[in-house]
């Protein structure tokens, strides 16, 4: 048996042996305002309910290991006072791990990622609409566990109000746990779907994703592609060039005879498989034929 003392190895060491022994961890997919009132959503991991009554939830903005600062979603939830919670279940996966990436402060996540902003009843920051659970939370405490990188932050938080997607509830007015189909985080790029077991969702890019708002309309507005396949599409750096689409075509004579009859529904279901196959820089070749 290997043993590790955790001062004897480096942040990034003990933080994937701690993550991948712990798991399946919930996700707290977390919108915050900050001062000026501008949107931030971003998903944590580290997270879970800790009372009844009173109704308390706990998530944990860490300070990043690379240089030791702290998330927008920290100074905003320590500023503001409020959270709103939202719960991830496998339609919005993709979307939500496109949210992850570090945009710049003023950013808005929810345009990033597609995600419909839906106002809040009790707090400021804006519910996820395509969401099955919501939580609109006051910030009852933070506590501040370390100033070095990988040090957490808990955030802890009393629900005001909860709002449930009625298409989730059993005959009973239950949450059904099949419905809610919730997914959790494990180690590495791995996560956990309650109904099937586990899948990979490849990191978010260490540089920028273009986003799903900087998407075509026709193709965000596709009645095939799901939320999923356009979370897949926004995390792209760049979009394929003009001379990359005409040899992708020519390699593939029977994607361009599907391009040739002007069939878009049949370019997005060939789209949507190669995504499947996460082969998403080829997909972009398809869905940018003019």
């Amino acid at each position: 048996m290997r043993s590790v003392i955790p001062g004897e190895v480096s942040t990034g060491t003990l933080h994937q042996y701690m993550l991948g022994a712990v798991g399946p961890r919930p996700i707290a997919f977390v919108s915050t305002v900050d001062e000026g009132g501008r949107p931030n959503l971003s998903p944590f991991s580290y997270f879970n309910i800790f009372s009844i009554n009173p109704p308390i939830l706990i998530f944990s903005p860490s300070r990043r290991g690379r240089d030791k600062t702290l998330k927008h979603t920290y100074t905003n939830s320590k500023t503001t006072g409020e959270v709103v919670i939202n719960i991830v279940n496998y339609n919005i996966v993709q979307q939500m791990s496109l949210s992850s990436t570090e945009y710049e402060e003023g950013i808005n996540e929810f345009e990033k990622s597609g995600l419909t902003m839906l106002k809040s009843d009790l707090v400021k920051p804006f519910r996820v609409a395509e969401s099955p659970v919501q939580f609109e939370c006051r910030v009852n405490e933070v506590v501040e566990l370390g100033s070095e990188g990988g040090a957490g932050n808990l955030v802890i938080c009393e629900v005001l109000k909860l709002h449930i997607n009625e298409q989730v509830l059993d005959e009973n007015g239950s949450i059904d746990q099949h419905k809610i189909d919730q997914v959790a985080r494990m180690g590495g790029n791995w996560y956990s779907r309650a109904n099937l077991g586990m899948f990979e969702v490849p990191k978010p890019l260490s540089k920028m994703g273009i986003g799903v708002d900087k998407i075509p309309q026709k193709i965000r507005n596709s009645n095939i592609l799901t939320g999923n396949d356009l979370g897949k599409l926004g995390n792209v750096e760049s979009f394929p060039t003009k001379e990359e689409i005409e040899n992708y075509l020519k390699e593939n004579p029977k994607l361009a005879e599907v391009v040739a009859k002007g069939d878009t529904k049949g370019i997005h279901i060939q789209a949507q498989l190669l995504i499947e196959e996460n082969k998403t820089k080829e997909a972009w070749k398809l869905l940018l034929v003019k």
